[in-house]
């Protein structure tokens, strides 16, 4: 994995991360530490975390930069409010300031149309990827007002941009995440704390096998004759975004497939 502009800025920054333990996270994560900062991992599933932190470890050491190279993994659920409310006082000394928060955990869970929703998937939406990620900002806000210091950065997605038929859950709730991004941005804005929204389109991760509720068969039909998104493709643009210099604010990104142009406008190929 490579990137094409520079890291300086990141050197030796704390970098939290959400939903680390796969996908957009675990890319993030692991180029975070290829650009010499130093990274907490949380995620839910704590096992996974110890397979990220060594992907870290090794592009940390393979990116030379010599700087960074401190790493945590924190077994966090952003629907548990204990968990979220008291997630300061579980990191390590040196993650005591962090400068860079990274909301990305998130999932849309199911394609079930308004009339035939089923409610465990909508209160897991709305929970995870709207109360989640507030919850999560208002605990680090804090921090970085009394710093006047510090980067939010939110993974949207194109469904808080355009909604479709049945995702209409989903798209509620990355909608609220646009709308309390940009709300945040404005409520900062006299201060020297820094909020972006990457919004990314279509993203061949973990994404819809869970929407599918692990039918890997239909989830592979979403990526059918089309060269998706990678995990590092995203990861790219949030570390970008993080590594501007300090009076510049990637306010949101826009990141979709070359042959993606919203929901529906989508080119597959036929080739066989």
């Amino acid at each position: 994995m490579a990137t094409i502009f520079s890291t300086a800025r990141l050197h030796n920054k704390v970098v939290l991360v959400t939903g680390a333990s796969s996908g957009i996270g675990a890319a993030t994560a692991v180029l975070f530490s290829m650009a010499g900062a130093n990274v907490v991992l949380a995620a839910r599933r704590a096992e996974k975390l110890a397979e990220i932190e060594q992907a870290c470890i090794q592009a940390n050491k393979d990116g030379g930069t010599g700087k960074g190279g401190r790493y945590a993994t924190l077994s966090l659920d952003v629907n548990n409010h204990g968990q979220v409310d008291s997630i300061l006082s579980a990191l390590p000394d040196w993650a005591a300031q962090v400068d860079v928060l990274v909301n990305n955990a998130g999932l849309a869970l199911g394609t079930e149309r308004v009339g035939d929703l089923k409610f465990d998937d909508v209160d897991r939406m709305l929970d995870t990827n709207v109360r989640g990620l507030i919850r999560m900002t208002q605990v680090f806000v804090n921090m970085f007002k009394a710093r006047d210091a510090g980067h939010i950065i939110n993974v949207g997605s194109i469904a808080g941009v355009e909604p479709y038929p049945g995702g209409s859950v989903y798209c509620a709730s990355k909608f609220a995440v646009r709308a309390f991004t940009s709300a945040l941005m404005k409520e900062l804005y006299d201060t020297q704390i820094r909020v972006s929204n990457i919004q990314p389109g279509m993203v061949e991760t973990e994404f819809s096998i869970v929407r599918f509720h692990g039918d890997k068969q239909n989830a592979d039909k979403v990526y059918a004759g089309i060269e998706p998104l990678a995990a590092q493709d995203i990861a790219d643009e949030i570390v970008w975004a993080a590594s501007r210099a300090p009076h510049v604010n990637i306010a949101e990104v826009l990141i979709m497939p070359t042959n993606q142009a919203g929901p529906f406008h989508v080119a597959r190929s036929t080739a066989k």
